[in-house]
């Protein structure tokens, strides 16, 4: 039963630890590296470089270089001695900024071939590495392999030069195994699976050569590489390249992955030493065919990028922060940070872009016209209720975060409702230099977290679209709600006289005049256009219906002959009057007259005409009556008349 449960475990730890099994010995032994084979020719000299990690300890520890003698090795040279024997013919440097110390042996002799070490400390510590040295008596002599001592999780980058004859020749870097050379990546845009985002290929001067750059270098990554032309081992030129791995505890471990919501954004750290103000870095998208530069510490910014992206240095640690938003499904890939002095400190990231909510929200496209008020809002949810929030505006170098209250400098300030979980950026009042990118952002430790983008848009007079971010203008005084110039408020202060709810009355009463203003506009056109039209009305002729006949009559007309017939019945008054006491009298005429009047505001156009129209009848009649009665007034009805 033992032995089945040590059977079990044996089968499933090579899968546990498949890393582990392909860690170089050298690698795992000691930190110590150098080449494994070095030629010389008789008479001549050799150089050996040996390889240390630059620790305090290790600067200032003893280095030696001895010859193995059996169990023994018998010390040659050593940091403060000599041997007798190899007097003014070895000498050993050290050269700790370089993290190597160097063994020059010079007038060879066929007894010098054999195995050395170079090591740190006293024999036997660990420390050391094992080298041949072979001894020809003529040339040519073997060309030994280029040494690369890497980080772990650092990058390594070799060039390679094969003259002008071999511009128009496929290039490739390709990694020894047991079946032969496999091609990590080549000129003709081929590149392995296992390296891509990984590894880059460029072209450099002079003609025919040529760098390979490989990131995030791991454990399985040392061994041995041949840069080339043509195909390796079809007798083009080659060159042989010795890679070791070791891990120094202090190099920054940065992500290798880092994943964005689509929408929202994502933060990638790059490496950089703040003392060597002379160099360039760059960030840009791995391709197959190059590196596409999106920004620099110049102020460089690729056009397609503007207001999306930003690079912050933090020399406190020694990175680069670039925050990248408004990320799309295209821009997943890998994003490269480069040097053009510190080749170690390039680093590559993989962006994954999922779907989903993003925290931040709030109107991405503002317009708003000069010299009015503006509030940018930017609401987010209660697991960023403990982070630092912020404002700044991008510009080419960076994002410079607002000015703080307690600064008291003029300018937009940025304040936060707990009410609402929302931080408002205040314009008051909009100038046109305000145009522009404004980030909105939360912070933990000093860290940059999510990001939300808005632009801003600033129109002449009155020529912007309306918007809800627009404020009223009107007292401006602290007890209206406005926040003054120059304040930033964090969550947990709420600046005195304004509380949250008077900045929600505040919101509720812009959008209720919002949205009244305009009804009560449109209720003033309907009723002065419902009072023209019946205004027309009064002035227009009516048309009235006499008999059989259709016919448009005036009301000047019927106010004529109403004045006619009062005229004409004052000739008749004498027989129409009836003594009522005293001075007061009533004529059959007048009365039909007042009549009319007293009713006329309570009528129609219409009835008013009919009315006029009776009268004019009654009053016909009463004077046809009195001609043939003999009265001294005649009235001339003409065949006209009659065709009223």
């Amino acid at each position: 039963m033992t032995l089945l449960a040590l059977l079990f475990l044996l089968a499933l730890l090579p899968a546990g630890s498949a890393k582990s099994r392909h860690l170089p010995k050298a690698s795992i032994s000691s930190p110590v590296f150098g080449p494994r084979q070095v030629h010389g020719v008789l008479g001549g000299s050799v150089t050996v470089k040996c390889f240390y990690p630059a620790t305090s300890v290790n600067r200032h520890d003893r280095k030696y270089w001895c010859k193995e003698s059996g169990s023994r090795c018998v010390t040659m040279v050593s940091t403060n001695y000599v041997a007798p024997s190899y007097q003014d013919r070895v000498s050993l440097t050290d050269h700790p900024e370089a993290e190597n110390f160097q063994i020059n042996i010079s007038a060879l002799g066929l007894e010098d071939s054999g195995s050395y070490q170079c090591g740190l400390g006293v024999n036997g510590r660990g420390l050391s590495y094992r080298v041949t040295l072979t001894v020809a008596e003529a040339p040519p002599v073997p060309e030994a392999a280029e040494l690369f001592y890497v980080k772990l999780r650092s990058t390594w980058t070799v060039s390679c030069s094969f003259g002008p004859e071999t511009a128009d020749m496929k290039r490739y870097l390709c990694k020894k195994d047991k079946e032969g050379c496999r091609t990590i990546v080549n000129s003709y845009q081929e590149i392995d699976d296992a390296f891509k985002g990984r590894a880059l290929l460029t072209f450099e001067e002079p003609l025919g050569s040529f760098s390979v750059t490989m990131t995030q270098m791991d454990w399985e990554d040392a061994g041995l590489y041949y840069c080339g032309t043509s195909e390796y081992g079809s007798g083009g030129k080659s060159k042989e390249l010795d890679v070791f791995v070791y891990e120094d505890k202090n190099f920054p471990q940065l992500k290798t992955t880092v994943t964005g919501i689509k929408g929202s954004s994502a933060t990638f750290e790059c490496l950089y030493d703040p003392l060597k103000k002379s160099t360039t870095r760059i960030w840009c998208k791995w391709r197959v065919q190059g590196c596409d530069k999106i920004i620099d510490n110049t102020g460089y910014v690729k056009y397609s990028y503007e207001g999306r992206v930003a690079m912050f240095e933090n020399p406190g640690n020694k990175t680069v922060t670039i925050v990248l938003n408004q990320l799309e499904a295209k821009d997943q890939g890998f994003y490269w940070c480069m040097s053009n002095e510190l080749k170690e400190q390039q680093s590559s990231t993989e962006l994954k872009v999922v779907d989903g909510e993003p925290g931040l929200t709030g109107k991405k496209e503002v317009e708003a016209p000069v010299g009015s008020r503006l509030g940018l809002t930017c609401s987010y949810p209660c697991k960023y209720y403990s982070y630092e929030k912020y404002w700044c505006k991008w510009n080419y170098t960076g994002c410079p975060v607002l000015p703080a209250q307690d600064q008291g400098l003029p300018g937009p300030s940025a304040t936060c409702n707990t009410s609402n979980k929302t931080v408002v950026l205040s314009f008051d009042p909009v100038t046109e230099e305000d145009e522009g990118w404004y980030w909105c952002g939360v912070k933990r430790n000093g860290l940059f977290g999510e990001v939300m983008a808005v632009q801003l848009r600033v129109a002449a007079g009155n020529d912007a679209r309306h918007s809800p971010e627009l404020l009223d203008v009107g007292d401006s005084s602290p007890e209206s709600g406005a926040a003054p110039p120059g304040g930033a408020y964090s969550d947990a202060e709420v600046r005195k006289g304004a509380s949250p709810e008077s900045s929600d009355e505040s919101h509720g009463s812009n959008t209720l005049a919002l949205v009244l203003g305009p009804l009560a506009g449109l209720i003033l056109i309907v009723v002065t256009a419902f009072a023209i039209v019946k205004y027309r009305q009064m002035k227009r002729s009516d048309l009235v219906s006499v008999g059989s006949y259709r016919t448009n009559i005036s009301m000047s007309d019927f106010e004529s002959v109403r004045d006619y017939s009062a005229s004409n019945s004052a000739c008749v008054k004498d027989s129409q009057e009836t003594p009522m006491g005293q001075d007061e009298f009533i004529t059959t005429t007048d009365t039909l007259e007042s009549a009319a009047d007293t009713k006329k505001a309570k009528r129609s156009s219409k009835e008013d005409a009919d009315l006029a129209y009776s009268s004019f009848l009654v009053t016909s009649d009463s004077i046809a009556q009195d001609s043939s009665r003999g009265d001294s007034t005649v009235l001339d009805v003409s065949p006209k008349q009659d065709q009223v």
